[in-house]
């Protein structure tokens, strides 16, 4: 797989049916190793390993519903209280992060209301703080280490 731009980590894997698989630590079993689900496994780790997020407050491929339609998020970092600290939004290295990605992530954050989002294709990524009060995002240059 491409090398990405994030610190160096090891990760388990298998062969499954002709396919590599990749060890997911958070959903406790294999998943099949797409150069998404790479860019996923890395910002897993990047949150858990150097940001301290919890494992325990990490979520990872769940629907949502938006407008009616069923989504499936990325990545989340919740709260203790059950808030949503971060919102994750992954795409592969060979995919341009543009205004339609920014898009794609603020209408999921309307129903999921994160204090901060994340926008990653492993080569590039972007961080934001929501100001609901003033219905805006700053950008930053990287998400707070978890307090």
């Amino acid at each position: 797989m491409q090398k990405l731009n994030f610190p160096s980590y090891s990760f388990r894997f298998k062969n499954s049916e002709n396919k590599m698989a990749i060890f997911d630590e958070i959903r406790k079993k294999f998943i099949i190793l797409t150069p998404e689900e790479w860019v996923r496994q890395h910002v897993v780790r990047f949150l858990s390993e150097e940001k301290k997020y919890p494992k325990s407050l990490i979520n990872v491929e769940k629907v949502l519903l938006v407008n009616g339609l069923r989504k499936r998020y990325d990545v989340v970092v919740f709260n203790s209280d059950g808030s949503i600290e971060v919102l994750v939004e992954c795409k592969a290295p060979e995919v341009k992060i543009t205004q339609g990605t920014f898009d794609q992530i603020a209408r999921y954050n309307m129903t999921m209301k994160s204090n901060f989002l994340m926008v990653s294709n492993g080569l590039n990524h972007y961080f934001c703080q929501m100001d609901y009060q003033n219905e805006k995002y700053q950008f930053l240059t990287a998400i707070p280490d978890y307090k």
